[in-house]
């Protein structure tokens, strides 16, 4: 159907551009008629004599290339399997909007990634060598290690006036601006990056943006990953495994960005050793956007000993190596070693010399492998083996797909400049209002929306995010401190606290906090009480030598009540401070996601941050010497009645020793014995034994011990539970209240007192005003850039809508785009609708044939075409663009 897009009717990308753009500097090879075939057999018979003659003749040829490296200008006669050139002015400019939006996405964060080659393999796989090849020169840092700790993406631009590599470097300041910079400026610059990052034993996501303009460059994009890293197990070598998966991680968050094109290099000669594979089908399961490389092909081709596992190697079946891979299969790739210098090691003297190998390399690595098959290779095999074939066939992948995205990228481009001009508007605004009296007011109204959040936060609210600033009972130990006895050791209460695993914020946090405090002092008992804690306790009286054994245990009693349970009001006063001062960020959070956080004022925040914290301090070292207070007063004079608990203590500590004179007395009636003694003397005889052991006695007996250890306990016990009592009182009274009631008036005074101070040291004005000049200019810079690109795009895109009828997916990612959906959703929507698309591709016939009747009619450049109002989209036609309904490609699918 000679009106469908090129991914729905296989129509060559150079045609489509040549309808679109009005040019056709592009050679269109025709389809061989039948009675060809002869011919063309005979042809690839004679192919490498005829390839060896043709690279002699080119040779001879003064100030002439290969037809590798010679864009925009084909020799008809050359057929030698090598890959055709591919340059069309009409899409340069394609390449360089995108090569200023990938620039723009890097440097200012922005949602549009456009499509690029990222180049993924482990640390010997070769992938720097590899994009030195598909450049054309050398420039990087290649070598044994991890050379490369940042990815570098390249910007490659053909153009036909230099002769020598110009580069540009995108400078790190976030305002996109580029230096040039010679080659070894620039490979002295990446060096240098690499061994910051060396030393800092790092790595860096951020790209290293690099533009190349040269003669012998391709119309790409390659970002140059950092080499994955297979370490060896054991503590030996932790630090390389560290390395290992900070890697692994950088390479797969960038593998996730859904409109790169992954160039998986493997180094093997077996495809069932998933090596690189491994980490990409975690983000690309079906290899629907892998291009398979192996590389180092040159080592490869003398390992086969059979021509049956070189075709098992060269055409892997589907159980080794998915059909779904972009190109239809694996290429295969020889880089020659060396570098390009005047040193004495330097293999090559220029970069011309080094080209000149690549492409020897890959006319040696034909022959052998022709050799090694004992057959010529068909078309299909040659178009996948070699650097020439991989930049051919990569150049015409990211066309395509830069084509298809053109519709989606002008909504996004629009929306983003209503926003940075949104944002310029509200900075020049700022830049206005930074007077005395506006600070002064905007610093009231935040500070009387901050006192509204914090008896929010701690009454309960579910407007924060539990995940972020919730914490469960063990990351509050972690945090701001574990309850520890006198060992050092964590206490562990005899129940489980309730919602320990939770994630709690705010008052219901605080309560948690108290209920742990409860549990653990409660289960809290008294230390065992040794005879020389008793006697050292005893003393002499001033008036008699005898022993008082009650004041005895009050001492112990008080003595052991105030070393145990003082570190838990310090240790409870410094965790309920940790969670008061947990509502500060909460409370911005709130405060931002309403809109109300004062952006770019970082010192009058911390201001309210600092005053915040000092209340909370002031409030908690209060409530402690209050607690203490409470303590030293229990633990100084025993009142029975609170220490006791009841009056039955001491009768439930002699009553196990009645029990026993009874039951003897029992035993002696029962015995039959002759002496038995009178219920009136066993009460005088208990008496006495009582009094001299309690009273005078200093030779203590079991009976003295117990009495002592119980009265102890009985007095630990009282003064714990009012203990637990007092200070959860204390802690609720005069912490907590005044925490919702009183930093109100405690905030007011503080920062009205700072007014009237200085305004400016609260405000930062001087550092502001820097703050908001430095983003205006940026926000200007990136207007500027957006405006430029928008531009472009806007203009191809509108070519490719006079080329092309109206589009149900252009349409859907349009849609998608201007309603909030971001460029990756659009185009993950669209494939997802491919069968749709396809069931919908003949509604393009119409709208080609009546572009192709305008372009006649018009017979005018695309140039003059954009300003003319014949060339402007009718109102009735709506907004048209490419499908991104992609047919399998090809190398070879481009010349029909």
């Amino acid at each position: 159907m000679s009106g469908q897009s090129p991914t729905g009717s296989g129509i060559s990308a150079d045609r489509w551009l040549s309808k679109a753009f009005g040019e056709a500097s592009v050679r269109v090879d025709r389809p061989r008629s039948a009675a060809g075939g002869d011919r063309e057999r005979d042809e690839e018979d004679d192919y490498s004599s005829r390839f060896e003659q043709r690279a002699r003749e080119l040779s001879r040829e003064s100030g002439e290339k290969p037809a590798y490296w010679a864009h925009g200008r084909v020799d008809s006669s050359y057929d030698g399997g090598g890959a055709q050139p591919f340059f069309n002015k009409a899409n340069e400019r394609l390449y360089e909007a995108y090569s200023q939006l990938h620039t723009m996405a890097q440097e200012f964060d922005k949602p549009f990634d456009s499509p690029a080659i990222l180049v993924v393999g482990h640390q010997t796989d070769g992938k720097s060598a590899l994009v030195e090849a598909l450049m054309g020169f050398q420039f990087n840092h290649v070598g044994g290690g991890t050379k490369t700790r940042r990815p570098i993406a390249i910007n490659m631009k053909y153009n036909p006036t230099a002769v020598e590599p110009r580069c540009f470097l995108i400078k790190d300041d976030n305002l996109g601006r580029e230096e040039e910079l010679s080659l070894p400026e620039l490979q002295a610059h990446i060096e240098g990056e690499n061994r910051r990052l060396e030393h800092e034993n790092g790595f860096w996501a951020k790209d290293i943006v690099v533009k190349i303009e040269y003669k012998y460059c391709p119309n790409l994009t390659i970002i140059d990953t950092p080499g994955l890293i297979s370490a060896a197990p054991g503590r030996k070598f932790a630090s390389l495994q560290q390395s290992s998966r900070l890697v692994e991680d950088l390479v797969r968050s960038k593998m996730s960005q859904r409109d790169y094109i992954i160039l998986c290099l493997e180094d093997n000669s077996d495809w069932s050793n998933a090596t690189t594979r491994r980490l990409v089908l975690e983000a690309d399961p079906d290899l629907r956007r892998t291009v398979m490389v192996s590389t180092k092909f040159d080592t490869r081709i003398p390992q086969f000993s059979r021509a049956e596992d070189v075709e098992m190697f060269m055409h892997p079946p589907t159980r080794l190596l998915a059909g779904t891979v972009l190109g239809g299969g694996p290429f295969f790739t020889s880089v020659p070693s060396g570098r390009v210098g005047l040193h004495r090691d330097s293999q090559y003297r220029s970069n011309e010399h080094y080209r000149e190998a690549v492409l020897g390399r890959e006319q040696k690595d034909i022959v052998d492998l022709e050799r090694r098959m004992d057959r010529q290779l068909g078309s299909q095999e040659r178009s996948r083996v070699g650097v020439s074939q991989l930049r051919f066939f990569l150049e015409r992948l990211l066309q395509q797909r830069y084509l298809e995205n053109v519709p989606t990228i002008v909504p996004v481009l629009e929306r983003e400049h209503r926003i940075a001009t949104s944002k310029l508007s509200e900075t020049v605004q700022e830049l206005k209002d930074l007077n005395k009296e506006h600070l002064r007011e905007k610093g009231r109204a935040f500070y009387q929306h901050f006192l509204e959040k914090i008896p929010e936060i701690v009454r309960g609210t579910l407007a924060a995010p539990t995940r972020i600033f919730g914490e469960t009972l063990s990351h509050e130990h972690i945090r701001g401190g574990a309850f520890v006895n006198a060992d050092g050791r964590p206490c562990m209460p005899m129940q489980t606290v309730p919602n320990a695993e939770m994630r709690l914020f705010g008052g219901a946090q605080y309560h948690r906090a108290l209920e742990e405090f409860r549990l653990i002092v409660n289960s809290v008992e008294c230390p065992p009480v040794s005879r020389e804690d008793i006697v050292n306790s005893c003393g002499v009286d001033e008036i008699h030598n005898g022993v008082n054994y009650t004041r005895t245990a009050c001492v112990i009693a008080i003595a052991r009540a105030r070393e145990t349970f003082e570190p838990f009001v310090h240790q409870l006063g410094f965790r309920l401070s940790h969670i008061a001062r947990r509502l500060l960020p909460v409370a911005m959070y709130l405060l931002q996601k309403e809109g109300r956080i004062l952006n770019g004022h970082e010192a009058f925040l911390k201001k309210i941050g600092s005053t915040f914290g000092r209340f909370v301090d002031e409030r908690v070292k209060d409530c402690q010497e209050k607690c203490h207070a409470d303590l030293k007063s229990t633990t100084q004079f025993v009142t029975w009645s609170l220490h006791s608990g009841n009056k039955e203590g001491l009768r439930s500590v002699l009553s196990p020793h009645e029990n026993d004179h009874h039951d003897s007395r029992e035993e002696k009636r029962r015995s039959g014995g002759e002496l038995v003694p009178t219920e009136k003397s066993l009460k005088a005889c208990k008496l006495t034994d009582l009094v001299e052991n309690t009273l005078w006695n200093r030779t203590m007996k079991s009976v003295t011990v117990d009495i002592v250890d119980m009265l102890v306990r009985q007095i630990f016990h009282g003064i714990r539970a009012h203990i637990v009592q007092a200070v959860e009182l204390k802690f609720n009274c005069f912490f907590l209240m005044p925490l919702i009631n009183d930093f109100n008036s405690f905030l007011r005074n503080e920062m009205e007192d700072a007014f009237d101070i200085s305004l400016d040291s609260v405000f930062d004005v001087k550092s502001v005003r820097v703050a908001l000049e430095q983003r205006r200019h940026k926000l200007e810079s990136e207007l500027e850039q957006m405006e430029r690109i928008q531009s472009k795009f806007a203009s191809i895109h509108s070519q490719l809508e006079s080329s092309n009828a109206t589009a149900p997916a252009t349409t859907a990612a349009a849609t998608a785009a201007v309603t909030g959906t971001t460029f990756h959703s659009a185009a993950a929507r669209e494939i997802a609708a491919a069968d749709e698309i396809l069931r919908a591709s003949h509604d393009l016939s119409e709208g080609i044939a009546e572009a192709k009747a305008q372009f006649a009619h018009q017979n005018q450049s695309p140039r003059t075409m954009r300003g003319s109002k014949a060339y402007e989209t009718s109102p009735g036609r709506s907004a048209v663009g490419r499908s991104r309904d992609r047919a399998p490609l090809s190398p070879m699918g481009w010349n029909m």
